[in-house]
């Protein structure tokens, strides 16, 4: 992991548990574009040595991703910023009148970019979140999406995409799986969830290079207008403004020069962890997150939060009320006392937090009645990082 001997100005070694929202560089991505580097030019549009390796480059790392979603023939794979931005892209490709079924739990990323959203309140168990799509989609006529976590940022919990995406598929819906943070901590297999599109982030994959990927059917992305108009989107431009003939593919949607070397860093990231064991790295993290779980516990007027109950699967994600104490300085404090870096606020999903902490509309991000501090980790986190966030919050929230 780079960057693991990581030091604070107090000479503390560096405890990261905000994986949720960037995880450390693993060394498998940062060898790749190292890798690369001395060899790093413009693609598809060159024959020079520089031109066609990095081509070469890029749509290998296509190749590669297009594995690590288990795409299927007639799949595609659209190189992207981050999740925000291929949802987005989706968004945009949508068929006129299409209707967009998303609980109100989702990140802002899943839940505001949807045309025509028909919303959700966040269930309480998984079968109510199944029989709530199901009842949603009686009332829809023509197109219809659902836009759905595979696991919350907030709770961790893992939600029941696959008996979700049965559902939808049995009235015709198409199905999108905000993978952001369930690909860094679980296999992410487009036909064994049910998915037609599958979104991620590099940048929460342990390759934090500005890269995302868009995976999914390719259909309604050929038929839609490009994300962004303009070099490498066109296929051909004639002499009339209207006289325009697009790519079709992946290039459609991947106008001007694309980050080459964020593509290559996740294709690096999605191949070491093909080769390793994860169920062993499952085992491993919920060892861990029992380690933690157990440790809050018996922290003074810490609650967890959850919407499926204690007992529901989650990733390496727990978020903590803490009556009588602001998250936000709780935050600060753990970084300039104790070296320990976690994240206080709303996470980017406004709604959820509110329904969990039962508090009124506030504005802004940071701390407030909805406030909520969240411990997050994955690859390379010790256990002493867990004992030192519980010994920590048990000092400063004593008395």
């Amino acid at each position: 992991m780079v960057g693991a001997d990581l030091t604070t100005p107090a000479g503390l070694r560096f405890a990261h548990l905000d994986y949720a929202a960037s995880a450390p560089c693993v060394r498998a991505a940062a060898d790749a574009v190292a890798e690369l580097l001395p060899r790093y030019g413009s693609v598809h549009r060159g024959t020079g040595i520089r031109s066609q390796a990095s081509t070469a480059a890029y749509e290998h790392a296509r190749h590669v991703v297009a594995g690590f979603v288990g795409a299927r023939a007639g799949d595609t794979v659209v190189f992207t910023r981050n999740t925000t931005d291929a949802l987005n892209l989706l968004a945009r490709a949508l068929p006129p009148g299409t209707t967009t079924i998303v609980f109100d739990g989702e990140h802002h990323a899943n839940l505001l970019p949807w045309p025509r959203q028909l919303r959700l309140a966040t269930p309480r168990s998984p079968e109510a979140a199944v029989a709530a799509v199901d009842g949603a989609l009686r009332t829809v006529r023509g197109p219809a999406v659902l836009a759905v976590t595979g696991a919350s940022n907030v709770t961790g919990e893992v939600w029941p995409v696959r008996r979700l995406a049965d559902v939808a598929h049995a009235y015709g819906a198409r199905v999108v799986v905000d993978a952001a943070q369930l690909a860094p901590h679980a296999p992410v297999d487009l036909t064994a969830l049910g998915a037609d599109y599958l979104a991620f982030s590099g940048h929460k994959l342990y390759a934090p290079f500005g890269a995302g990927v868009l995976a999914g059917r390719a259909d309604w992305l050929d038929a839609a207008p490009p994300y962004l108009s303009g070099g490498g989107a066109s296929a051909a431009v004639g002499a009339d403004a209207h006289d325009v003939h697009w790519a079709t593919g992946p290039a459609r949607h991947e106008g001007g020069t694309p980050n080459l070397l964020g593509a290559v860093s996740v294709a690096a990231v999605c191949a070491a962890l093909e080769r390793t064991d994860r169920v062993g790295l499952h085992e491993r993290e919920q060892s861990l997150l029992r380690r933690l779980r157990d440790g809050l516990a018996a922290v003074p007027g810490a609650v967890e939060v959850s919407c499926f109950g204690p007992d529901h699967p989650r990733v390496g994600i727990v978020s903590l009320a803490l009556p009588g104490h602001d998250p936000a300085v709780v935050a600060a404090r753990l970084a300039d006392r104790y070296g320990i870096g976690v994240r206080a606020g709303q996470f980017c999903a406004h709604p959820l937090t509110r329904r969990l902490t039962g508090s009124a509309v506030v504005s802004g991000c940071g701390a407030g009645p909805a406030s909520l501090l969240r411990v997050s980790f994955g690859l390379g986190t010790p256990d002493d990082d867990v004992d030192r966030l519980v010994a920590a919050l048990a000092e400063l929230t004593a008395g």
